[in-house]
């Protein structure tokens, strides 16, 4: 990656979050005196990249009109210029190469970043690489991501991550915490008169309190695939494929049920209030099926959520039941489901939401949410560590050996943590029979 590219990365990076705290006051909120400070602080950084973005374009344009190619060999004698291949058949970088090729070169010398520097060197990897492993202090737990490359891979779990992909907003987690405002209620509004006194407003307030946790995903990734030495744009994007999958996977568990015990973050199971749960209805019936659908909806229309980007979660089973049906005249009940909508609305659809539940291990959930009011407090820092004798569970529980299956286990860490800043805007339909025939 380029000077230019990384610096216009981190700036956009920084606008999110700027724009992210906008969306509070856009939404009828107030900025507190921290997040002021906290938008002062970005801006502040934003220009000063600007700054720096130029004069890396200038720096590089000068280079571009000077630079004379040549191919010089260990001793010193400069062999025939290199042949570049530009056009349709270039090879165009990958978005998380930079992680994917730092965990090659970790993973093939087992974590030591020094001889883990020298092979990212003498394979032509980006100079970024080398540079960053020289210099990271690694840590008990395995070796620091550099903010920059984990935040290319953050950016990949968008459209993997269920949450992320219908619109949950990520906002930095600053020393491990975040605290979001928001309005609980109380508020009186009514008009007056010309003589009457003005209502008094006892608006109540409460906040979100978001404080890092600790997620591990683990990735096991074929050794053939890490003792690729070399730069190839297909061996990253199978590496970054696979961090991204796991990581996002991860996510969508704690986000969607995560039960908030201990270290874990509580899913929108557990931050619906009890008002916002309803069983299914025992009758399969259109009829039967469109009002739950409906009331799913109403909770929160009730509830005068600003369906900001409000959307459905539900098990694969569940949706394709729903395409399935149909009404008396033998036409789909709901065609746009096709489309990944449902009565207007996204879908989305992952096997993080159960369908064992209840007694017969039968039944599932389906949630709806105003995702544009569901937040992720973000750490940007990530860790990777490295083992070739581990064992781990496999999709099916069965203990894997990565020795015997010739693949090296990569461990993720990632922190961050997950809720609502209104809990009005999440509803849940529990016992959810839907499908189960299928």
């Amino acid at each position: 990656m380029s000077l230019v590219t990384q610096l216009r990365s981190e700036r956009a990076q920084l606008n999110g979050q700027i724009q992210a705290l906008a969306q509070i006051e856009a939404g009828g909120g107030s900025l507190t005196a921290e997040q002021l400070g906290q938008f002062t602080q970005l801006s502040a950084g934003s220009n000063s990249l600007g700054d720096k973005i130029a004069r890396a374009e200038s720096a590089e344009r000068a280079a571009a009109s000077a630079a004379v190619e040549v191919d010089v060999s260990a001793q010193g004698i400069t062999g025939p210029p290199k042949t570049h291949i530009s056009g349709p058949h270039a090879a165009k970088p990958v978005l998380g190469a930079n992680m994917a090729q730092m965990v090659r070169v970790l993973a093939a010398t087992r974590g030591d970043q020094h001889a883990a520097a020298k092979m990212a060197h003498d394979a032509g990897m980006n100079p970024e690489i080398a540079m960053a492993l020289s210099t990271v202090t690694p840590g008990a737990g395995g070796v620091l991501v550099p903010q920059g490359f984990s935040s290319e891979v953050i950016e990949l779990l968008r459209p993997k991550s269920v949450v992320r992909n219908l619109g949950a907003v990520s906002l930095p987690l600053h020393n491990g915490n975040l605290t979001i405002p928001r309005i609980k209620g109380g508020a009186v509004v009514g008009y007056i008169g010309g003589e009457d006194d003005m209502l008094t407003t006892g608006m109540q307030f409460d906040d979100l309190k978001l404080s890092s946790k600790k997620l591990a995903a683990l990735v096991p990734i074929s050794n053939d695939l890490l003792s690729y030495s070399g730069v190839n744009p297909n061996v990253d994007r199978m590496v970054v494929n696979d961090l991204t999958s796991s990581v996002a996977t991860a996510e969508d568990l704690s986000f969607i049920r995560g039960a908030g015990t201990g270290n874990l973050p509580k899913g929108l199971r557990f931050w619906a209030p009890a008002f916002n749960v309803f069983a299914a209805p025992a009758e399969m019936t259109l009829a039967a099926v469109e009002f739950a659908l409906s009331a799913l909806i109403l909770r929160l229309e009730n509830a005068n959520s600003n369906m900001i980007a409000p959307g459905f979660i539900m098990a694969p089973r569940t949706k394709r039941w729903l395409a399935a049906l149909r009404d008396g005249n033998g036409a789909k009940a709901y065609p746009e489901l096709d489309l990944n909508m449902l009565k207007s609305f996204p879908v989305g659809t992952t096997t993080q939401v159960p369908i064992n539940l209840g007694t017969d291990g039968d039944e599932s959930e389906i949630h709806f949410a105003d995702f544009g009011d569901c937040f992720i407090g973000e750490d940007d820092a990530m860790v990777i560590d490295f083992s070739k004798e581990a064992t781990y569970k496999d999709s099916s529980g069965n203990m894997v050996s990565a020795f015997q299956r010739d693949q090296t286990l990569v461990r993720v860490i990632a922190k961050h943590d997950f809720g609502p800043r209104h809990v009005e805007s999440v509803a849940v339909m529990t016992g959810v029979k839907w499908g189960a025939t299928l």
